[in-house]
């Protein structure tokens, strides 16, 4: 986010390929990992010289492609939102740390972070709450296999494949508590933070 604000020339290109991942569809994207680290079909095992080695027949190889898979998708989105929090940075206080000596990192941790702190806590509460319900991802790479089930592969499994409606709709209504209690949690403290920084100001 800080290179797509402070850089000139090019700026259009880099800002259009840093979003090409988020304009993907999750599942084709999730196909894509799926087949890249595949042991028949995908080329890291090639490019690292692995020979066979199978990423999704192992816990944590597998958390580490879905996570992996994750970031490439959702980071473009973080992007923006915290470009959206430099923006909204006056210059004047900036140039005003710059007169009074303090170095770009000092301006950096001592001025952008704090204005910026509403735009990050609204960036970690939709990534949070993303990662939370996460399912076409972890579904399309390993069914929930080797111990990747999320809490929505374990609804889906038990409303439609098993067809136990009263402890799938259960599941889901507890999947939906949690996801307000996250946000309940979230906007508290962004509140709170905004009432502290607007009191400092």
């Amino acid at each position: 986010a800080y290179v797509m604000l402070r850089i000139i020339r090019g700026r259009g290109p880099l800002r259009t390929a840093i979003l090409v991942p988020y304009g993907i569809v999750t599942v084709v994207s999730a196909f894509i990992w799926r087949y890249a680290f595949a042991v028949d079909s995908g080329f890291v095992n090639q490019w690292l010289a692995l020979g066979d080695f199978n990423w999704f027949g192992d816990r944590w190889s597998a958390l580490f492609v879905i996570c992996l898979s994750e970031i490439w998708k959702t980071t473009p989105f973080m992007a923006l939102l915290l470009l959206a929090g430099l923006t909204l940075v006056p210059n004047d206080l900036l140039q005003a740390a710059r007169v009074d000596g303090a170095s770009a990192f000092q301006r950096f941790t001592r001025v952008t972070l704090p204005l910026m702190k509403p735009a990050i806590l609204v960036a970690l509460l939709f990534r949070t709450l993303d990662a939370f319900r996460v399912f076409d991802s972890v579904y399309v790479q390993t069914r929930g296999a080797e111990g990747t089930e999320t809490v929505s592969i374990t609804g889906y499994k038990t409303l439609i494949t098993r067809l136990n409606l009263g402890l799938g709709s259960a599941v889901s209504v507890l999947v939906f508590i949690a996801v307000l209690f996250i946000a309940a949690l979230f906007v508290k403290g962004f509140g709170a933070n905004l009432d502290q920084q607007q009191g400092d100001l």
